[in-house]
């Protein structure tokens, strides 16, 4: 496969957590939240690299509530460094009988994966729980409680994973998430004198701004930082995403 990443981006073998969640919108917006997971699955697919779901949460029409999966392959960071924020689609949805267009939106956050060694996590600050495993709507799905909750208490942050048949495996994944928050909070914690700057840019809380607007009856994306626009939305979502990344990653946007 030719390698479509600009030798000018860093090469390191990287790790990065994915996380796409619903906003506003209802249905709409967990389908929208779908097309970007699907999107970037698809890209991450093209370039060979390795992907892993660790946790999801699916509406009763397919749509996501929320999904993260984590992608390993050669400079992830420096590429995907710019896609965290709300992005905005507008388009006429599959059930509007009117022909109304509506306006939804999904976040996404790009968590660095931190190794074992950077992130470490003592067992008696863990809370660790048990649930069967839910399907759309949230009906159980299993019969034994092969879903992982747990909580982190000196950071209070809580984190599950539900994907796997397996305990031990969700256990795994509900881990790998764990860390990749906690470093993702020391690191906002360790730049808070920069927090204007990056409620600008993406900053934690402050992934409210809108990044990027996804209009379909235009059939035009267009990144509202560099103020930059693509056409034929449909082959971007199928994973054709070299020209929006790449025009991304050359600008200093959401610097790690």
């Amino acid at each position: 496969m030719t390698n479509l990443i600009e030798t000018s981006f860093p090469q390191t073998l990287d790790e990065i957590i994915l996380e796409i969640r619903s906003g506003t919108g209802g249905e709409e917006a967990a389908l929208f939240a779908r097309n970007l997971a699907e999107m970037y699955h698809k890209y991450a697919e093209k370039k060979g690299w390795k992907i892993e779901l660790l946790d999801e949460s699916r509406t009763d029409i397919g749509g996501y509530k929320y999904v993260s999966f984590s992608i390993r392959g050669q400079g992830i960071l420096a590429l995907f460094k710019s896609e965290s924020g709300v992005h905005r689609v507008q388009r006429i949805p599959t059930t509007e009988k009117s022909g109304r267009i509506h306006t939804s939106t999904a976040s996404v956050a790009v968590l660095k994966e931190p190794t074992e060694s950077e992130i470490i996590i003592r067992p008696q600050d863990l809370e660790i729980g048990f649930f069967r495993s839910s399907g759309p709507g949230g009906q159980n799905v299993n019969k034994v409680e092969t879903g992982v909750r747990i909580s982190h208490r000196p950071t209070g942050l809580v984190v599950e994973s539900q994907v796997s048949r397996s305990q031990q495996k969700n256990r795994e994944a509900a881990l790998k998430l764990l860390r990749a928050r906690i470093l993702d909070q020391e690191r906002t914690k360790a730049q808070s004198e920069m927090a204007n700057l990056r409620r600008k840019q993406i900053g934690s809380a402050d992934r409210a701004e809108k990044i990027r607007t996804y209009n379909f009856p235009q059939d035009r994306i267009t990144d509202h930082r560099i103020k930059k626009s693509w056409n034929n939305i449909q082959s971007i979502l199928n994973g054709n995403l070299d020209a929006v990344i790449n025009s991304l990653a050359k600008t200093k946007i959401n610097e790690w």
